[in-house]
């Protein structure tokens, strides 16, 4: 007699227990994480973009991060600000174990920063904070017509100051001339570098030109330019808008320090409109 047995079923976590899991500060570092010179940059900044959402929407009390508008629209928290600093990235290898020390707070009625301090191999290895702001396109598929958008919120938490916010509202609305010393525009820029994005590698699930391709992009010029450079130590980054996906990208190097330790870049659409600032040290700065 034959007997057929049926595979047990287990029953799937809900979205909100994987929220919890994939906010465990331990994880086990493998090739996916690695570059030959130590922990990928841009897997970190997607890998805390993501931890920043769910903080987010745990924080709000969600279920998963599917934010909507007040009138039920997609909305999006999209990353606005960003900084690495402290880098010492070249310190992991594989089966390292990187731990992810994370904190949320209110900086505004529509911005919220997450920070995250990184320990590897026994020792701090670098810090990010993460800016975002709520979102929605005015004209539907188009990625020019980002602007703010009212979300539903839980219990307004108390607003904390932040330089890195106050910086990038300043940079964005033309109130600072330098950063790091450097000029934060210049009418012609020392060299300029071409790209034209994948859309299956580069867009992200919103059909955005994702966050962290914004830094990658600067590290092909540079890498171009000046591949025997010494390791990042620091990166802020400015988001200025989006492009489309039929959109090419400039990176332009805008101004460097006399011994080439401190650099300021930006991104352009090939129209011209400036949509990121990205300043890059060596060293690291106060």
């Amino acid at each position: 007699m034959n007997l057929a047995f049926r595979p047990a079923i287990l029953d799937e976590p809900s979205s909100r227990d994987l929220m919890d899991r994939a906010l465990d500060p331990h994880l086990l570092v493998g090739m996916p994480h690695l570059t030959p010179h130590g922990l990928s940059e841009t897997w970190l900044m997607k890998e805390l973009g993501h931890r920043h959402w769910l903080m987010l929407a745990r924080d709000l009390g969600m279920d998963d991060a599917d934010f909507r508008t007040v009138d039920g629209e997609q909305a999006y928290a999209a990353i606005c600000a960003t900084s690495l600093c402290e880098a010492r990235l070249e310190c992991v290898r594989a089966n390292s174990i990187l731990t992810i020390r994370s904190e949320l707070s209110t900086v505004s009625r529509t911005q919220i920063a997450t920070s995250h301090d990184l320990f590897a191999e026994g020792s701090k290895i670098g810090r990010v904070e993460l800016i975002s702001a709520f979102v929605r396109r005015e004209i539907h598929g188009c990625n020019h017509s980002l602007a703010r958008a009212a979300v539903l919120t839980s219990e307004a938490a108390p607003y904390k100051f932040n330089q890195l916010a106050k910086t990038a509202a300043d940079i964005r609305n033309l109130r600072i001339a330098t950063y790091w010393g450097l000029p934060v525009t210049a009418k012609e820029p020392l060299r300029s570098f071409r790209y034209d994005p994948a859309v299956s590698q580069e867009f992200n699930g919103a059909g955005l030109f994702y966050f962290a391709e914004f830094q990658a992009l600067a590290e092909r010029a540079l890498d171009a330019w000046l591949p025997e450079r010494e390791p990042l130590k620091r990166r802020d980054v400015f988001f200025l808008g989006n492009i489309e996906r039929s959109e090419g990208l400039i990176f332009d190097l805008v101004a460097a320090s006399d011994n080439g330790d401190v650099f300021n870049g930006q991104i352009r659409r090939q129209s011209g409109d400036v949509i990121a600032k990205l300043f890059m040290s060596s060293k690291e700065l106060p």
